[in-house]
């Protein structure tokens, strides 16, 4: 649990129970460029004090309206990531039977969906809420609503990725929810109002990746 945040011009330092993290210029670039999508994890568990401090970096990402819309539903158990696995996986297998995929295909699609979901210690399922957004009488403002509650979740979830590896555990974002919430939220018996956007599976690392960027100049466009 967060017991202490205190932001000084040039130093900041992140107290979360008996960890803590050091973020001060080049050493917050430094983590942000060294994060990696982590697959493979030890069968360690993730002490709850540290999944804690996890989330709480969640709370503090930038909202619209400062409204703060996402959720996170946590998984430890193994029987809840072995129901959510199953259910997507079954949802899976339904979409790319209809796509005309070779049986063999599915088959190993459907089988890594399902060891990656429980052969980690831990899952976050990132959801949002539109209770506390603005609602406007036309499609043309609740869409842009809709998707400023979007960009929120997003920016919690990333708060966590760059926590979770700040504080020596690996982690990785799925989009599968977003291609079937309605699985997901009754999986895992979710309100009404929690619209799945995405899962983060965490844990200790077991393996290493490295992974390359485009230069700079391919992706922006000065004026």
């Amino acid at each position: 649990m967060v017991t202490l945040l205190t932001s000084i011009v040039r130093h900041t330092w992140i107290y979360i129970g008996n960890a803590s993290m050091s973020i001060h210029g080049h050493s917050l670039l430094d983590t942000l460029k060294q994060r990696r999508s982590i697959r493979r994890y030890l069968p360690d568990a993730v002490p709850q004090s540290i999944l804690e401090a996890i989330l709480s970096a969640g709370l503090y990402a930038p909202s619209a309206h400062n409204r703060q819309p996402w959720r996170f539903a946590v998984l430890q158990k193994t029987d809840m990531k072995d129901q959510l696995a199953r259910a997507m996986g079954a949802r899976l297998q339904t979409d790319l039977i209809a796509d005309c995929v070779p049986a063999e295909i599915i088959e190993k699609e459907v089988a890594r969906s399902y060891e990656r979901l429980t052969l980690a210690p831990v899952i976050i399922v990132i959801c949002l809420t539109l209770v506390d957004m603005d609602v406007y009488p036309d499609v043309r403002r609740n869409q842009p609503e809709y998707l400023m509650a979007v960009q929120s979740a997003a920016m919690a979830g990333q708060n966590i990725l760059l926590a979770a590896h700040g504080l020596g555990l690996g982690a990785c974002w799925m989009c599968a929810p977003l291609f079937c919430p309605d699985v997901v939220q009754s999986a895992l018996s979710l309100p009404e109002d929690w619209q799945p956007q995405g899962i983060i599976t965490l844990g200790y690392p077991a393996q290493t990746r490295e992974k390359s960027r485009e230069p700079l100049e391919t992706r922006v466009l000065w004026r």
